[in-house]
């Protein structure tokens, strides 16, 4: 007699015995061998190479996946301040995660009242990170309430957080990266609960991953010979990084353009906003006539007639307001603008990438001793110190490195010295302008921003502009915008120290492997 035998119920059996085998690790080990060497994998008898059976990556808490690909970006609207800053180009965008909303006045308090808990003999660091509350205020303007009530009352704690800076904000994902790797381990038995964590004891995922970092070791991981370990990045427990998104991907998820995607790669029509049509106003017939997002409606009006608040909001609206897109994303034109991570520069459209197009590298590495291990003690913000490649000046007290290890740094063939956020800068065979810009000793000019070579003294002067390494990029439109601004397409800058009362943020994450899931 032929039995018949359920092959998903033999995969389950299987998945089952290595857990149980596993001495409570939380991770399943992958079987098989190397189709390259043929030796096991996961054999302590057969080279102890450990290989996690690693299935998908999911989405962190408040993400949404963005399946990437290519799109026409730039503006599609009439260029009514003459800027010519956002010229179309088709460019591919990889897949990844964006939040939903724009981060809220809660999940920033979140923030500020962790630091406060945290960092209690270095109050700077909590004091840094508040929002200007005064972006409010107006010189013949009553906003005072807001300036008293908007972060923090409990009335507001699901509208937009604004008044953060570039910098603020870069240092909120930060945060958010640590905490949420945090809870993750906790969660798998590799960490315990530490809630004694002061100052530069605070858990870090580079540091945790650099050795640095010890914390409240619960179960850990078990290795192949029974011994307790931390966990590593090959483990796959530990989320990438949140970080602002890029300017590319803002445009792309705000586009949303996969609403319009008929089958064989046919977008049957471009968008001027995040949603269809040229026109601001709901066509359903239930809602037939009603804003499709918070901005101006005209001079002096920035809700509508009472009894009949069109956009209901003055002046910015909860997180949630509105409609999303067709990914899921609320209020990705209006309420409040967004930063992104790029600097910018008016013709990065002529010099950027087609693939995951971004101007503002910075390529840093950890500091190291010269056995090449870390250094024992993290900075005081609990982080493993960083130095740009090829500068090692500021870090000699707490490094062995050479300067023929930097030597040895700078032949690698993809090594960059410069910063890449003008193009070249730094770079000794760089052929921006023309030669006698930066002078006979100094390979340190900048594109869009020569300055003045004196030959008698061979001392360049820096240029001043309002355009410098400095300056973020950020778009969407705000609560107090016209409806141009709106337009995914459309951008202005602002410098990254400053803030504004209708401008704030949202967070985004690589998305690894493939990009929808094979």
């Amino acid at each position: 007699m032929k039995v018949k035998v359920n092959f998903s119920f033999i995969v389950l059996i299987g998945i089952i015995s290595f857990l149980l085998a596993s001495c409570g690790s939380p991770l399943v080990k992958r079987q098989g061998e190397s189709s390259k060497t043929g030796w096991a994998y996961n054999d302590e008898d057969w080279g102890s190479f450990e290989v996690i059976e690693y299935i998908n990556q999911e989405a962190g808490p408040g993400l949404v996946l963005i399946e990437g690909g290519t799109f026409t970006m730039g503006s599609v609207e009439q260029d009514v301040m003459f800027d010519w800053n956002s010229v179309r180009r088709r460019v591919t965008v990889s897949s990844f995660y964006m939040d939903e909303t724009e981060v809220s006045n809660l999940d920033y308090l979140e923030y500020v009242t962790w630091t406060n808990r945290i960092f209690q003999t270095r109050r700077g660091i909590y004091l840094r990170s508040l929002p200007d509350t005064l972006v409010w205020r107006r010189r013949l303007g009553y906003n005072e309430p807001y300036v008293e009530y908007y972060f923090r009352h409990p009335g507001y704690q699901d509208y937009p957080v604004v008044g953060v800076t570039w910098e603020q904000a870069n240092e909120y994902c930060i945060w958010r990266t640590d905490r949420v790797n945090e809870k993750l381990l906790i969660e798998n038995g590799v960490l315990d609960m530490d809630i004694d964590q002061q100052d530069s004891t605070n858990f870090n995922t580079d540091s945790y991953l650099a050795g640095i970092y010890e914390g409240i070791v619960d179960k850990g991981i078990t290795d192949l010979a029974g011994n307790a370990r931390k966990a590593r990045m090959e483990d796959g427990i530990i989320q990438p990084r949140y970080r602002l998104p890029t300017e590319a991907e803002w445009e792309y998820a705000a586009l949303s353009l996969i609403g319009n995607m008929e089958q064989d790669e046919i977008i049957y029509s471009q968008r001027v906003y995040p949603w269809d049509g040229h026109f601001v106003r709901n066509p359903e017939k239930v809602d037939r006539g009603r804003f499709m997002a918070n901005s101006v409606r005209g001079r002096g009006d920035y809700m509508g007639v009472a009894g009949y608040l069109n956009d209901n909001a003055a002046p910015t609206a909860p997180v949630t307001a509105f409609w999303p897109n067709d990914f899921g994303l609320y209020c990705m034109a209006g309420n409040v603008n967004e930063w992104v991570l790029d600097v910018y520069r008016e013709a990065s459209s002529m010099d950027v990438d087609e693939f995951n197009p971004f101007r503002g590298n910075v390529f840093e590495t950890f500091v190291r001793n010269k056995d090449g291990s870390f250094p024992t003690e993290p900075d005081s913000m609990g982080r493993p110190p960083k130095r740009r490649m090829g500068q090692i000046a500021e870090f000699a007290s707490i490094t062995d490195l050479t300067q023929d290890d930097v030597d040895q740094e700078l032949n690698r063939y993809n090594y960059r010295k410069s910063d890449n956020k003008n193009y070249k800068d730094g770079d000794k065979r760089s052929t921006i302008g023309p030669k006698w810009i930066a002078g006979p000793t100094d390979n340190t000019q900048q594109m869009y921003n020569y300055g003045t070579y004196d030959p008698k003294t061979k001392q360049r002067k820096e240029a001043k502009s309002l355009v410098n390494d400095n300056v973020r990029v950020y778009k969407g439109g705000g609560w107090k915008d016209r409806v141009y601004w709106m337009v995914p397409g459309t951008r202005r800058f602002l410098q990254q120290t400053e803030c504004r009362d209708d401008l704030g943020f949202r967070c985004a994450m690589i998305r690894i492997g493939s990009p929808d899931g094979f």
